[in-house]
């Protein structure tokens, strides 16, 4: 079976937790997991970790997102999406006089670092619950805000009261949250009706293929569009060793600094250790001590 990351384009009215179920029933896989729980009501980009993949799952976690979402104002609801029950309404007349330019202006204003605070129906944990579970039992919880970056956004469209907007952003955005933000600035509310998730890391959502398409296809193909271990990692710098190392990788063996060619490597920078057949052994990272490296993750055995 082969080890690395599946990107799947997940389907509307489903749970992440779900999408990785059938990806798994449908591999005949031991192990799958994915990089961030996704809103069910949304579609796009889910990246699936396949047996060893889940070992690097957490450095995709971390990776820049991209989404397409279409923002109602006028309406804000206990989600902030089209799930939710409304807590509030403003009449249409007032948002169809709202001035495209204030709301040109207003949506530029979220662009850079900034501090969110996410929604009270989340998947973040309060006490070993999920948020979410607690909202529903009429216990919301405001969670301190967090430290995000907006790197890109544009607006694709405005036809009030909905506009379409084109985001990029850091890891730990809630794009709820954000249509939540810019309704409350324009002074109308608001609530997100689509969400689609068009990148994650470096997957687009040209690269992933629809959950029941990859259903149907047959174990040998479905096994072919799975991007192998040194692929997904090769944003990080990489050193071919031979058998020797090989050896000393496979027993856990300590690696020192001599033994690895790391002349146009940044010392701080975590390494992918490959083997002559271009498969990934290990991911290791320069000791403080600089006589040594440390295993941050191993894949052969």
């Amino acid at each position: 079976m082969k080890n690395g990351i599946l990107a799947i384009h997940k389907p509307e009215g489903i749970s992440s937790a779900r999408v990785v179920s059938r990806v798994k029933k449908a591999l005949g896989a031991k192990k799958v997991g994915h990089t961030g729980t996704f809103d069910p009501f949304a579609t796009g980009v889910l990246l699936c970790a396949i047996n060893k993949g889940t070992k690097i799952s957490s450095y995709f976690l971390g990776g820049k997102k991209r989404y397409k979402t279409r923002i109602h104002l006028g309406i804000e609801t206990d989600t902030y999406d089209l799930t939710g029950k409304i807590e509030s309404e403003t009449s249409i007349e007032y948002v169809q006089a709202i001035e495209e330019e204030k709301i040109r202006e207003t949506i530029a204003s979220f662009m850079g670092p900034q501090d969110q605070i996410p929604p009270a129906y989340s998947a973040l944990k309060h006490q070993g619950q999920p948020l979410y579970k607690l909202a529903r039992q009429g216990k919301k919880i405001i969670k301190p805000a967090r430290s995000i970056e907006i790197f890109d956004i544009q607006i694709d469209a405005i036809e009030l009261p909905y506009i379409d907007i084109d985001v990029a952003c850091s890891t730990g955005t809630y794009i709820r949250s954000l249509g939540y933000d810019i309704g409350k600035k324009l002074g109308c509310g608001a609530h997100l009706s689509t969400l689609c998730r068009t990148q994650s890391s470096a997957f687009r959502i040209e690269d992933a293929i629809p959950l029941d398409a990859f259903e149907q296809l047959d174990k040998t193909s479905a096994e072919q569009i799975i991007t192998p271990l040194s692929t997904c990692l090769d944003f990080m710098p990489k050193v071919i060793v031979g058998e020797h190392l090989v050896k000393k990788i496979k027993h856990g063996q300590k690696l020192f600094s001599e033994e690895i060619e790391t002349s146009d490597i940044n010392l701080k920078k975590q390494i992918r250790v490959m083997d002559k057949d271009n498969e990934v052994l290990a991911i290791i990272q320069r000791d403080q001590t600089l006589d040594h490296y440390n295993y941050s993750c191993v894949f052969i055995s």
